[in-house]
């Protein structure tokens, strides 16, 4: 399986682009037959779980059984091949319109290589291990529904946890991306090395706090988890490519 995760800023004065984007993208998105699963999704302010979301901003996930690009023995991906396909990779109806409305594009091609949980009742990266002995720089996606009586447990608890992550030891950058506004929510982060997360993630007196809770009280009706080894990136966000710290 491989994933790509594209990050589209429109101008300030185009942002109603993005909106109608959410609904007509969806038509060339269900009719492309190599893509398995898709998801589009809008932005929030900063870099996780946010309220206030970022209208300028919004977000396309999908999974592909096999790219419709060469990758070579090492799995790395040429970026001017990357760019020379992006339209084969999303279809020239998306790539058009998002390069008529001036978006800044910013692509990250994925390889899923752990992980567990389910989106929407699916395992959109199929079926992946806990454990890969791969340490290189890593991508991680969180995600989750939240279940209504529990919004305001878990808006509590998360800016707290989003602080400590951007001043953590190994993070580079990350993202925060959702299907709907306070209930399906999710962050997309960039770390220098699996160790760097695991630190953050297991070791963090308050994130650990956080996880607790969540399994105690039972915030979430659904979440995912997944570990991505990157394979190629092209273009950027606000300037800077999420890949570089």
């Amino acid at each position: 399986m491989i994933a790509t995760l594209t990050i589209v800023r429109y101008p300030k004065w185009m942002g109603w682009a993005g909106f109608i984007s959410m609904a007509i993208f969806r038509l060339p998105l269900w009719r492309n037959s190599s893509i398995q699963f898709w998801k589009l999704m809008g932005c929030g302010k900063g870099g996780s779980f946010s309220k206030t979301p970022d209208l300028q901003q919004w977000a396309l996930l999908t999974v592909f059984e096999n790219l419709p690009t060469s990758i070579d023995s090492n799995h790395s991906l040429s970026q001017t091949i990357a760019q020379e396909n992006a339209a084969s990779i999303y279809g020239k109806f998306i790539c058009g319109w998002w390069k008529f409305m001036g978006a800044e594009i910013y692509t990250q091609i994925l390889e899923p290589i752990e992980g567990h949980g389910f989106w929407d009742g699916k395992q959109p990266f199929g079926q992946l291990t806990k454990s890969n002995e791969y340490n290189g720089t890593i991508c991680v996606l969180t995600r989750a529904t939240i279940r209504l009586n529990k919004l305001q447990h878990f808006w509590n608890n998360v800016e707290s946890v989003a602080k400590n992550m951007a001043s953590s030891k190994g993070f580079i950058q990350s993202v925060g991306i959702g299907e709907i506004p306070f209930i399906k929510q999710a962050t997309f982060s960039v770390w220098e090395s699996k160790d760097d997360m695991k630190n953050f993630a297991y070791k963090l007196h308050e994130h650990t706090k956080v996880i607790a809770k969540t399994r105690k009280e039972k915030w979430y009706s659904e979440d995912l988890f997944v570990r991505f080894k990157p394979l190629a990136s092209y273009g950027s966000l606000n300037g800077i490519d999420l890949l570089k710290p």
